[in-house]
C-alpha cells in the first residue's frame, strides 16, 4: 500500500485499463472489432472522414485479448512506477499521454500515406513512452535509476521495437512514435535538481 502511495498515477493507470478491458469484454468482446471500434478503436477513416478525433485517446485504453493487456501492464507496473516517483505524478501522465496520442499520430499519418488503414488500439505507444522518458531521466541522473541502468532500458526498447517489426498486426508506429514522443516531453519537463541538494 505504501508503494502505490508513492506512484498513485500508476496505480491509476493499470486500474482504468484493467476495468475498461472487463467492460470491453463483458459487451462483445475485445477480439471483437466492431465492438472495438464501438469502444473507441483508432481507425483512421473514421478519425479523418467522421470527424472522430477522440479516438485518439481512448484507442489508448483498449486491448486485444488478455495477452496483449497482460503485456502492458506488466511493463507499466515495472517501468511506470520508477519513472512517476523521479518526475512526480503530473509530469508522469503528460509523459505517458504525449506518447500515447503521439504514437497514434504517428501511426495515422503514415496511414495515411501508405493508404493502408486498420483497427488500431492499445497502451503500446504510451508504455514506449515511458521508456523513451526513462532513457533521457537516467541520463540525467548520471546513468541510473533505482537499480536501472540506460544500459538496460535501451536493451529493453530495443527488443520491444524488434518484436513488434518481426510480428504481424502490430502497430509499429505508434511504438516508434511513442518512444520519440517520451523522450521528448522528458526534455521538456524533467529537470532534476542537484542530488546532493535534495537528499534529506
Amino acid at each position: 500500500m505504501e508503494e502505490l502511495r508513492k506512484e498513485p498515477a500508476t496505480a491509476f493507470l493499470i486500474l482504468v485499463n484493467v476495468l475498461v478491458f472487463v467492460a470491453v469484454e463483458f459487451t462483445g468482446g475485445s477480439q471483437n472489432t466492431q465492438n472495438m471500434l464501438k469502444w473507441g478503436a483508432a481507425y483512421t477513416p473514421m478519425i479523418l472522414e467522421q470527424g472522430q478525433v477522440y479516438r485518439m485517446f481512448t484507442s489508448i485504453f483498449l486491448h486485444f485479448g488478455m495477452s496483449h493487456l497482460a503485456n502492458n501492464m506488466l511493463v507499466l507496473f515495472v517501468l511506470g512506477g520508477r519513472l512517476e516517483r523521479v518526475t512526480g505524478k503530473i509530469k508522469f501522465l503528460l509523459i505517458y499521454f504525449a506518447g500515447g496520442i503521439g504514437g497514434n499520430i504517428l501511426s495515422l499519418y503514415l496511414d495515411t500515406k501508405n493508404m493502408e488503414f486498420a483497427v488500431s488500439a492499445g497502451a503500446s505507444g504510451a508504455i514506449f513512452a515511458v521508456m523513451g522518458a526513462m532513457i533521457y531521466a537516467i541520463i540525467r541522473q548520471k546513468g541510473r535509476i533505482e537499480d536501472l541502468s540506460a544500459r538496460q532500458i535501451i536493451i529493453m526498447a530495443a527488443f520491444s521495437l524488434y518484436f513488434g517489426f518481426t510480428s504481424s498486426g502490430v502497430d509499429n508506429a505508434a511504438h516508434v512514435g511513442g518512444l520519440i514522443c517520451g523522450f521528448l516531453a522528458a526534455v521538456l519537463l524533467y529537470h532534476p535538481r542537484n542530488m546532493r541538494n535534495t537528499e534529506p
